[in-house]
């Protein structure tokens, strides 16, 4: 074939085909007089929640942790001296003695 030259492709309808049914999942099902374990289920799931939390107050206080070394960082890059926290519980305690 030439640059010039097209070729014209026979349309091939597509072939029905019907839908397979869904397997039986009747073996998966549990039997409807076995009693469902309601208090350990409740015991997972506030174990559940509390890991939840945990991870959760340690993302933040680590976001937290993770911002205030960028500033004091930044802070001392300037060329800064006036970059340390000084607590002023710490300051009495020194006054003190």
């Amino acid at each position: 074939m030439t640059e010039g030259e097209h070729r014209v492709l026979k349309f091939r309808p597509r072939t029905y085909t019907p839908l397979q049914a869904a397997p039986d999942l009747s073996r998966y099902e549990r039997a409807s007089e076995s009693s469902d374990d309601y208090r350990h289920r409740m015991v997972a799931n506030a174990a559940a929640i509390a890991f939840t939390a945990l991870l959760t107050g340690v993302g933040v206080w680590l976001a937290l942790a993770l911002a205030d070394l960028r500033n004091t960082q930044d802070c001392v890059l300037m060329g800064r001296r006036d970059c340390a926290h000084i607590s002023a519980r710490t300051a009495d305690l020194i006054r003190q003695n």
